[in-house]
């Protein structure tokens, strides 16, 4: 048994690349549903079907625990998954809690009631369908009162990313964070949610200014993550060896996600 990480894409493997750096002893399996990539042009029902798919695949592997390192299923499916369709031994969590834990100043788990916090002005960064599904502010509203989000649908910059075209991701960056300045001049804090965006924090920091606190996902998940493996040390499991699965072409798949992370990564055959 390992771990499951899924992402529509490669932007999954920047909280892969920060979980195994936190729990270098844990096995990882990776999925990557790249053939049907991106998912966040994609409707509710598709999304919910794709990863429901990918989630079944990584069960076959011998992931009990899955994480969605991908916010656009975190948004539209997860909740339906956990309500109406996994099994009671099964472990699925999201990605989109730890980042509003961290930007609310709360421990995991707190259920306390929802309270002031410090932070008011709060731009999203996020693809067209996590921002249509509104589950960043369902989730903040949970902990959170009187913080205004506005809301940026980055159309275009996970494909510029998947492609490996910075010079694109970089421009498409630029011309957003323009876009949500016009409706929002002066965040306090800036939220990447997708797990492509860390790759273009810096071009996100540069163009919003340096008195935007970013948040980025990658370290607060792997942080989250050890804190429940250490709460629930079953769903750890005893497999040795981490993989890397794709539903595109493994060696187109292999090439950029080397290039994604600096190091070599070979994915097989889903």
């Amino acid at each position: 048994m390992a771990v499951g990480i899924f992402d529509s894409g490669l932007g999954g493997l920047t909280v892969l690349d920060a979980v195994s750096k936190r729990l270098p002893d844990v096995p990882f399996v990776y999925f990557g549903d790249n053939r049907h990539a991106p998912y966040g042009v994609r409707d509710a029902d598709d999304i919910f079907n794709l990863t429901c798919a990918a989630v079944e695949r990584m069960w076959a592997e011998g992931c009990d625990l899955v994480i969605l390192a991908c916010n656009t299923a975190s948004a539209a499916a997860l909740r339906r998954m956990q309500e109406s369709w996994l099994p009671r031994e099964k472990r699925v969590l999201g990605v989109f809690v730890p980042l509003i834990e961290a930007l609310t100043e709360r421990q995991w788990g707190d259920n306390s009631p929802p309270r002031e916090v410090e932070v008011q002005h709060v731009a999203l960064f996020a693809t067209p369908a996590t921002v249509r599904s509104r589950a960043f502010q369902r989730e903040l509203a949970f902990r959170a009162i009187g913080v205004d989000v506005e809301a940026q649908a980055c159309g275009g910059l996970v494909d510029a990313i998947e492609d490996g075209d910075m010079i694109l991701a970089e421009a498409l960056v630029r011309s957003h964070v323009d876009a949500l300045l016009r409706k929002m001049p002066d965040p306090e804090a800036a939220i990447l949610g997708c797990t492509h965006y860390p790759l273009m924090e810096e071009i996100f920091q540069d163009a919003l200014g340096q008195n935007v606190k970013v948040y980025s996902q990658a370290r607060l998940v792997a942080e989250s993550l050890a804190d429940y493996l250490g709460r629930h040390p079953a769903m750890l499991g005893s497999g040795t060896v981490s993989k890397f699965l794709t539903t595109g072409d493994p060696a187109r798949v292999s090439r950029h996600a080397t290039q994604f992370l600096r190091r070599q990564i070979t994915f097989e055959q889903a």
